[in-house]
């Protein structure tokens, strides 16, 4: 078992969870139960299923949720460019979170062999 806040990629995710927040802030109301929650709730994977896995009793285990975190951010990549394209996230903020989102992913995956090449 090991501490979540220790490791720098879920450092970056709940950054990244935040920005989303404040970032979907300006979404039209009409979307709060549609792409707002949609974004927010992939963003909120990101770093809860790596806190899961950090829970876990095997490395095994913690890949196979880093592994979920980062379908998490593939979903966050989709919608993030979903809303840019609807109008609802200007290109500066889109830029920032895609930057991170895509940061993050490969964060994930060098984790991810580092922890299989382990077992």
């Amino acid at each position: 078992m090991r501490d979540f806040r220790t490791l720098q990629v879920w450092e970056k995710a709940h950054r990244l969870t935040l920005a989303v927040y404040k970032a979907t802030v300006t979404f039209p109301q009409t979307e709060l139960y549609g792409l707002t929650s949609q974004i927010r709730r992939a963003s909120a994977s990101i770093p809860a299923n790596i806190a899961e896995g950090c829970g876990r009793d095997t490395e095994t285990e913690l890949a196979r949720f880093m592994h979920i975190a980062a379908g998490s951010a593939s979903e966050l990549e989709y919608h993030l460019l979903l809303a840019h394209d609807l109008g609802f996230l200007p290109s500066a903020a889109y830029t920032d979170l895609h930057t991170n989102v895509t940061e993050i992913k490969r964060m994930l995956t060098a984790f991810t062999q580092k922890l299989k090449a382990r077992s």
